[in-house]
């Protein structure tokens, strides 16, 4: 489940305890029982709501626009926001276990394993795991942007079996829901049903930073990795966990991938490119392929081996992103060589891919 900041504080910018309060009823009763029991459902709470909290202490009267700002927000209201849910959840004996997440975190072979052994923990130990991104460290260059999109990749990270997206309006309408006439859509089978669908923001000016066009591209995430959505607000989560037909429901449009490609794909940023000549393109599009230093023909950005790359053709489309096995000064004299010749002249660890297969995603 992801709740947004404006479900969860007040308009000027304060935790709301009786939302909040509200919202953990409402968990533990899809969790089915309280602490002395065995859960019947594992629920991970993705939460906005730090830089929100951390308004009011600091004298903010609406969101900062600036990074720096942002991040002190999120100092002080992550542990506000954390010691609400703590106290709340302790009311049933319900452990809460806080995860903080940037997509340099999530995106990285090592660093992902790490994510996934912790939440499979907490809900193995019983403890329920509320996850936020990392905003008092994270850069412009490693933020998820909206907790939509860091929900749909946890969901895939934790293979919900659904993902229940919050927000204060209580469906996706085919137009402004507070102009008479306009409907609510009750399913989306695929993105095709949303062709000619005005989606505009939802969400209360300067609280949040998500809105209905996030939500729909976490939908369209979640459900491409195999996970049906529901997207409603949150007055009407128990009645969604309850499986009424409330809101709107994506169906899902794809099967579940290796995990970390997902995040690779839709949560790092690429810190630099490669050209690929028409081979290496069909090689890596096609048949998957590794990327071999032969397929390449020119290299820009500067970026560390394991940092993502972009994948481009030879007119600047991008194809696929990767994490890159050599550093960007390393590449140039890499270019269009044999893997045989470069081990030769400069040693056996240059006979190895510059993108290795599994750490390749194609894009679509």
């Amino acid at each position: 489940m992801k709740v947004g900041s404006s479900s969860l504080t007040t308009s000027a910018g304060g935790l709301d305890a009786d939302r909040v309060d509200a919202l953990v009823d409402t968990l533990v009763t899809a969790r089915g029982n309280d602490a002395r029991e065995t859960a019947t459902k594992e629920i991970v709470l993705v939460s906005s709501g730090a830089i929100a909290a951390g308004l009011a202490p600091l004298g903010l009267r609406r969101r900062p626009r600036d990074l720096a700002r942002q991040q002190a927000a999120a100092s002080v209201g992550q542990g506000l926001l954390v010691a609400r849910y703590t106290a709340s959840f302790a009311r049933y004996g319900i452990r809460v276990g806080q995860v903080l997440l940037t997509s340099d975190d999530t995106s990285r072979r090592a660093h992902y394993r790490n994510a996934y052994r912790t939440l499979d923990q907490l809900l193995a130990m019983g403890a329920l795991p509320v996850v936020n991104e990392n905003d008092t460290v994270a850069t412009d260059e490693i933020r998820f942007g909206d907790n939509d999109r860091l929900a749909a990749l946890v969901a895939h990270l934790v293979r919900a079996d659904l993902l229940l997206l919050l927000s204060d309006v209580e469906a996706l309408y085919d137009g402004d829901p507070s102009t008479p006439g306009t409907s609510r859509i009750p399913e989306v089978r695929g993105m095709k049903d949303l062709d000619g669908v005005s989606i505009g923001s939802a969400g209360r000016a300067g609280v949040g930073t998500g809105g209905m066009v996030t939500k729909v591209e976490a939908a369209r995430i979640a459900a491409a990795a195999g996970i049906p959505v529901v997207l409603t607000s949150a007055s009407r989560a128990a009645d969604a966990l309850a499986g009424r037909p409330i809101g709107t429901y994506f169906h899902r449009t794809g099967r579940r991938s290796a995990g970390r490609l997902l995040w690779l794909a839709h949560a790092s940023t690429p810190l630099g490119a490669l050209t690929l000549d028409d081979g290496a393109v069909r090689a890596v599009v096609e048949r998957h392929s590794s990327l071999l230093p032969a397929g390449i023909a020119a290299v820009e950005g500067d970026f560390s081996a394991g940092d993502p790359v972009e994948l481009r053709d030879t007119a600047g489309i991008p194809v696929a992103r990767g994490l890159v096995s050599f550093d960007a000064k390393e590449i140039p004299r890499l270019i269009g060589r044999s893997t045989r010749d470069l081990a030769r002249e400069l040693g056996p660890a240059y006979e190895r891919e510059v993108v290795h297969r599994d750490d390749l995603v194609v894009l679509r």
